[in-house]
């Protein structure tokens, strides 16, 4: 079954790691992260996403789009990245993700999420 893993930050996350002098420690991890995942076989695919500030948001409106470009003030977390996996069930998604949480860095929240049509029954 596959599951998003979907990590929220905040503008203030990304900023405390854009000030942090050496992320060789959270680019070990990460890369070790993957590598797991690969091992296992449960890789699909993760990206990260650039800071919030760097966003756009489309909604329809009268006749045309209406277009905001970021930030949002009233938004405390956004979609920092995310990875895909496929893995037996949720709980074992749910541990993957409680890896990826528990890691350094900057302390975010990661929701997980089935991906419509590759479960067989919730």
């Amino acid at each position: 079954m596959k599951y998003i893993l979907l990590v929220q930050a905040s503008q203030r996350a990304h900023d405390e790691l854009a000030r942090t002098p050496d992320t060789a420690e959270i680019e070990a991890f990460m890369l070790k992260f993957n590598a797991d995942l690969e091992a296992s076989g449960e890789f699909v695919d993760a990206q990260g996403l650039a800071a919030p500030v760097h966003r756009r948001r489309v909604e329809a409106g009268a006749g045309a789009p209406v277009v905001t470009d970021g930030p949002y003030p009233e938004t405390q977390e956004v979609l920092a990245g995310y990875w895909i996996v496929d893995c037996s069930g949720f709980d074992r998604a749910t541990e993957i993700a409680a890896i990826l949480a528990s890691g350094p860095g900057p302390k975010t929240a990661i929701d997980v999420r089935p991906i419509a049509g590759s479960e067989p029954e919730l």
